[in-house]
């Protein structure tokens, strides 16, 4: 394989086109300066915000017309640095901006403590009033915290806290990522690999059964090396997730968490019950996965190794492009027409090149188009990576359009749910197409194992976080042993009988980063899920599905999550979605199983 190309020798039309954002260096700064000044105009409302009616949507839209600035700086700067990280003047910009953004953040602290003092009744009035008209949505947002807000010294306290409170994840992450060291294997042919957290995975998917095990044995053994110090440090973690909940009369952790997003803790539950009952179907795969690979036994390390590692078709870009904007046809001419433009407008950064950013995301401003930076590699997983990033940016594309920048973002409950909606399109789309009984085997495979670790894991995960916090907010500690137990047996219950639980998985919680996040795991799976129902009533034809999942997309945060995801179809308080999504599942299981003995 040949030396990475530099920047300036990646042909112009596979870059993205950021610097229609600011055409010059000159342009960035001019920015820069005025953004100086808009910071000036925010705080000269501060002790006056709720003067009137016109006074508080003054000081609301400065914060906005800053925040806006900001974003702009701070976007092409970073995306600018992603081209090539190595760029020293790029570096320098992104650092600048930081610096702006937290004199910002310090400078608009006053803004939503001074909204939440206005007096109730004067409020109801402001809300009547007509400068505030298309504001309702914003400021109930901001006041139904007002009972889990603080006096002044007490939040201040709070905040003086936070440095602190960081703690557990920042030493986690420097024990994981720079202290955790991990073995040598060596594979059946006697080549030495030495173990990473980047490698882990690949070596997992290896056809070499001798390789997965020393691999899965001797990552574990690092981690059971450092078991008791990730154990106290995941305690105090759900302590502090406690500790804050408690300050702010929230009723748990969990409670406190999700009130962000204003979904309802019986979200989160009916997820893991549904996951509860359709576990059977996830366990007749995994007893297809074990005939599959002809195993008397089936470990945990057997469970990442492709089933149909025949199959190694390339798929170049422009191969990609055509089928992606043809599994798109459901959702209208409009849609495909503006994805068009994406493909021709420079909104891709397409291919790799020395000191580009690996991986994958899709990014810009509410004045920028919705850029997607890709790592393009002519495999299936990079065409399923150029349409997931495509429906973020459609997303963000659509979102802009319709809503105000007041409302023109979405929350992080619907982050995935697009690009999630057009994975499941092209699945089906090539599903339907192809004819190569190895092919079609491998694309199911791909799928079911989608399902397994985004929805079934995720899913596990959650249950997991949800089970640590509840210990410690009934008076229970959380120790190396207790955790270990707690998560083999959940290995033991989602996996089902045709698996040996090995004893290093019961370790596994001391390596995901997640737990660090605060209930954050559980929206990939009802993220995926509600995807999955939104796509079968699309492509089932049901009537209004497709207009409603437009309307999904441009609805922003003109209302709650939950109010958004049920009128476009997907009522996930009901637990229905997440039903409707396994019911997917287990007909592709039945379909994989059958073909597999054909």
């Amino acid at each position: 394989m040949g030396a990475l190309l530099e920047r300036h020798e990646i042909p112009v039309e596979n870059r993205w086109t950021i610097r229609e954002m600011y055409p010059s260096q000159e342009d960035w700064e001019r920015d820069f300066e005025a953004t100086k000044g808009l910071i000036n105009a925010l705080t000269a409302f501060m002790g006056k915000v709720g003067a009137s009616a016109d006074t508080l949507r003054g000081a609301v839209d400065a914060e906005l017309a800053l925040s806006r600035k900001l974003s702009n700086l701070y976007a092409f700067a970073k995306m600018q640095l992603d081209e090539d990280t190595r760029v020293g003047e790029h570096q320098a910009l992104v650092s600048r901006m930081e610096s702006l953004s937290v004199a910002a953040q310090e400078a608009g602290a006053f803004l939503v403590p001074e909204i939440m003092a206005i007096d109730t009744a004067i409020m109801s009035l402001y809300l009547g009033a007509g400068p505030l008209a298309d504001y309702k949505q914003y400021l109930h947002n901001i006041l139904r915290f007002k009972p889990h807000t603080l006096s002044e010294k007490e939040e201040a306290l709070l905040a003086m806290a936070g440095e602190m409170a960081s703690a557990p994840s920042t030493v986690f992450e420097m024990l994981n990522a720079a202290d955790m060291k991990f073995p040598e294997v060596e594979d059946s042919k006697g080549n030495k690999i030495q173990l990473t957290h980047g490698n882990f995975i690949p070596t997992m998917e290896s056809q070499d059964r001798g390789l997965r095990q020393a691999a899965f044995r001797g990552y574990y053994k690092s981690y059971q090396d450092h078991i008791y110090s990730m154990a106290s440090l995941l305690q105090s973690e759900v302590k502090k997730n406690q500790f804050f909940s408690r300050a702010r009369n929230f009723k748990s952790a969990r409670a406190a968490a999700l009130f962000e997003n204003h979904v309802p803790v019986k979200v989160y539950d009916q997820l893991i019950e549904a996951i509860h009952r359709n576990l059977p179907k996830l366990h007749k795969y995994i007893s297809v996965r074990k005939r599959m690979l002809g195993l008397e036994e089936m470990h945990m390390y057997d469970l990442y190794v492709p089933l149909i590692p025949s199959v190694t078709k390339k798929i170049d870009y422009e191969t990609a492009k055509a089928q992606v904007l043809e599994s798109l046809e459901p959702l209208g001419e409009a849609y495909v027409e503006t994805v068009k433009a994406a493909f021709d407008q420079g909104w891709i950064d397409v291919y790799e090149n020395a000191g580009k950013r690996s991986g994958a995301y899709s990014w810009g401003t509410y004045d920028s188009k919705p850029y997607i930076l890709l790592n393009y590699q002519e495999t299936l997983d990079s065409m399923f990576t150029l349409t997931h990033e495509m429906g973020h940016s459609m997303h963000s594309y659509m979102t802009h359009h319709v809503q105000p920048y007041l409302y023109g973002h979405y929350s992080i409950f619907l982050a995935e749910v697009a690009s999630t909606t057009n994975e499941a399109l092209l699945n089906d789309y090539l599903l339907k197409r192809v004819k190569d009984k190895a092919e079609r085997l491998h694309l199911l495979n791909h799928y079911l194992d989608q399902f397994r670790t985004t929805v079934f894991r995720q899913a596990m995960f959650a249950e997991f976080e949800r089970e640590i916090h509840e210990a410690v907010e009934t008076g229970g500690a959380l120790t190396a042993d207790g955790l270990k137990i707690l998560y083999r047996g959940l290995n033991e219950k989602y996996y089902g009988p045709d698996v040996v639980i090995d004893d290093e998985i019961a370790i596994e919680w001391a390596r995901i980063p997640h737990f660090y996040y605060n209930f954050y795991v559980f929206q990939y799976a009802t993220g995926f899920s509600a995807a999955i129902a939104l796509s079968k009533a699309i492509l089932g034809k049901e009537p209004g599905a497709a207009e409603r999942y437009l309307e999904f997309l441009g609805a922003g945060r003109s209302a709650y999550p939950i109010e958004i995801l049920k009128a476009a179809g997907a009522d996930m308080a009901s637990g229905a979605p997440v039903d409707e999504a396994l019911e997917l599942f287990g007909e592709l299981v039945e379909e994989f199983d059958q073909l597999t003995q054909a």
